[in-house]
């Protein structure tokens, strides 16, 4: 079968979801200020906790920030910071309902604040981990114990909400087992991917003082770079098609340097060490992105010294897939291998059997795969950026593939969450929603002016937009995306369904120009971030806060 075609119906609605969406009676961004907004330690919050079902059991660790010596493999070593010396962190394991009791102790250099965000667990709102609105920046040299029942199970990970510390090494999966457990299987792999900076070429934040920069200063023999939408013929994203330039040394204003830096050059302008310049993928409908990695990471190992899962042949295992990334989409494949997908963001879905899948920062896939004989590479293909992370399948003999390998499930049949159904047991009721809001995603690489509403998120200010919701409502969410890029738009403690009948999720792509519409329900009072996953757009402004009234 033609695998161009196949993939083209099954990513033809990607960003779409939600077209037959319900209608609602009540519409707007509800920013008033004279509402007043749950307390994120309020007594509705304490009330929702005492309803999650608990076990009674208290898993207690300690979690250190700190500086580390990262070995990523093949002799290259990263400085970093980690949980307790290794990225990704040491994997938390919980049972449904088990109560968690994670003591923070910031270790981090130079008087730099963190906090840790438990991704997609629904949560009380007070130990969400987000400064300033749920918590106090934990200051270097103290510590913060996060405590909360984790009542879904799933896979979830955890990271700090802090600046763009996301895209260093601080970030470890959590699994939430399911005590009954319906899925039969044989073993587990946990897969986490990453593209990596920190400590090789740069960090987070001269990566980010590079971005805010724009482009549009930016003289490119004419080309107009301040960010304004393409024309209908081109799938280029903000910068046009570049055609794969290769801009590394070019300048901010047309010249060049000899040494790439984020300082001013000496012509002048702001030169390009970190700016990805030609990134294109037809099925994130054009930019893929914005930073230009030295490695992509398959559980922290480098392709060419790759992390190995040994197992046997016959054996069924369901590999739990994180992309804990700052700014790459992966397509994800195993050679010689389909997957089942199983579940998406912690929740189940119709089972679905493809050669690949296409993930956003912040999503998480579980699948099923029944292992052949041989030795065969799992593939995180860097969404339009021509690289890519590998780890190995070895069941028998043979020799490990070159670390450029391209199996051909890459190209085969590809599905991302838009194409998936909710599993008939977590679908949403059918209900009218009660409350719309639209949630138009704003800006663009000229200014780098990222933000939501045509706002930019207010740090100091975190309640100053608030879009409000009431205990009890279902909710729908318009995410309309004006950009010219696309954007993982996550939100807190909360799943959301695609759609009528799509996945519940927490995180989901919005592809440029399109609408996605998600529903939930507002059954966890307090004050909840809701943003875009690439850790820069994130930091540059697009967030917002969903306050519940109080």
């Amino acid at each position: 079968m033609n695998s161009i075609n196949r993939r083209s119906v099954l990513l033809a609605g990607i960003g779409a979801a939600g077209a037959g969406a319900l209608a609602a009676c009540s519409s707007g961004s509800g920013n008033s200020g004279s509402d007043a907004l749950v307390n994120p330690s309020g007594s509705a919050v304490a009330a929702a906790e005492k309803k999650r079902r608990s076990t009674g059991r208290t898993r207690n660790v300690t979690l250190t920030a700190a500086r580390a010596a990262l070995d990523l493999g093949g002799g290259i070593m990263a400085d970093s910071w980690a949980f307790s010396g290794r990225t990704p962190g040491k994997e938390l394991r919980l049972s449904v309902g088990d109560t968690l009791a994670a003591e923070l102790s910031n270790q981090l250099p130079d008087k730099t604040t963190t906090s840790i965000h438990w991704h997609g667990i629904a949560l009380r709102s007070d130990m969400d981990g987000v400064p300033p609105a749920t918590q106090a920046a934990v200051r270097p040299g103290s510590n913060f114990t996060y405590r909360f029942i984790a009542d879904a199970p799933g896979t979830y990970f955890f990271h700090p909400h802090v600046g763009v510390q996301l895209d260093r090494g601080l970030y470890a999966p959590l699994i939430v087992e399911d005590s009954k457990e319906p899925l039969a299987y044989d073993d587990e792999w946990v897969v986490v991917l990453d593209d990596w900076v920190d400590g090789v070429t740069g960090t987070p934040d001269e990566v980010f003082a590079e971005l805010k920069q724009g482009m549009g200063g930016m003289d490119m023999g004419g080309m107009d770079m301040g960010g304004s939408s393409p024309s209908p013929s081109s799938s280029s994203g903000d910068m046009g098609d570049m055609g794969g330039m290769d801009m590394s040394s070019m300048s901010m204003n047309g010249g060049t340097s000899d040494t790439a830096s984020a300082s001013p050059s000496a012509s002048g302008g702001m030169s390009m060490k970190f700016m990805l310049m030609g990134a294109e993928s037809r099925l994130l409908g054009g930019d893929a992105g914005d930073v230009n990695y030295p490695y992509h990471l398959v559980n922290g190992r480098v392709p060419a010294d790759p992390d190995i899962y040994t197992g046997k042949p016959g054996k069924r295992v369901r590999l739990r897939i994180i992309n804990a990334g700052g700014d790459t989409a992966y397509r994800v494949a195993l050679g010689g291998h389909q997957l089942t997908i199983t579940h998406t963001d912690g929740f189940p879905v119709r089972h679905q059997q493809v050669d690949a899948l296409l993930i956003g920062m912040g999503e998480r896939y579980d699948v099923l795969v029944t292992l052949a004989d041989g030795v065969f590479p799992l593939v995180a293909l860097a969404e339009g950026k021509d690289a890519s992370g590998m780890a190995l399948v070895r069941t028998g003999p043979g020799g490990a593939p070159k670390p450029t390998v391209r199996p051909k499930e890459l190209d085969g049949m590809i599905m991302a969450a838009s194409q998936l159904t909710a599993a008939d047991d977590v679908r949403l009721d059918s209900k009218k929603a009660d409350r719309v809001h639209r949630i138009e995603l704003t800006g663009s690489m000229g200014k780098y002016d990222w933000g939501i509403n045509g706002k930019r998120f207010d740090m100091n200010n975190p309640t100053a937009n608030p879009i409000l919701v009431k205990q009890g409502e279902r909710v729908r969410l318009d995410f309309v995306n004006k950009t010219t890029m696309w954007h993982p738009m996550h939100l807190h403690g909360h799943t959301y369904q695609l759609g009528t009948d799509g996945p519940r999720k927490d995180t989901t792509i919005v592809l440029p120009k399109k609408t996605v519409s998600v529903f939930f329900d507002a059954d966890n009072p307090g004050q909840w971030m809701m943003h875009c996953h690439n850790a820069y757009h994130g930091e540059s402004g697009m967030m917002a806060l969903v306050a519940y009234r109080a």
